[in-house]
């Protein structure tokens, strides 16, 4: 029984937490608006009222810069992590953050090569087999 106040604790929480939940979505519902004109469906942006759609095309270079923004971003944060603990980690750690760092330009290379971080009008991806 050592993790009984440890659940009654949960319990408690978990009861005050929908009382609270409860207490919103019910106050919303009796103080909120009960009228529908043209003027509070349309939606608005900063007290600007929209002039176009929101859902626009973009180009797939805007999706591929963003994937490798993630990706390049969360390798930095494994960079940094073996930084801190250099001296822990020794030669071992040394060398493994330079096998990882030097996998990391090559696939920067790759997509360099490939055409990736063009963006101009002639920065389309070129095919596998046409790297020349």
């Amino acid at each position: 029984m050592g993790n009984a106040p440890e659940l009654w604790l949960l319990v408690v929480y978990s009861c005050g937490v929908l009382a609270l939940v409860a207490a919103m979505v019910g106050g919303s519902a009796i103080l909120g608006q009960r009228h529908v004109t043209r003027a509070t469906i349309q939606p608005f942006e900063s007290g600007i009222l929209p002039t176009a759609d929101a859902r626009l095309r973009f180009p797939i270079q805007f999706y591929l810069v963003a994937m490798l923004f993630v990706v390049f971003d969360l390798e930095s944060v494994f960079i940094y992590a073996w930084a801190v603990a250099l001296r822990p980690a020794g030669w071992n750690g040394y060398l493994a953050m330079l096998s990882f760092i030097v996998i990391l330009l090559a696939a920067l290379a790759y997509l360099w090569r490939i055409g990736a971080l063009e963006w101009g009008p002639h920065g389309r991806l070129r095919q596998a087999g046409n790297l020349r």
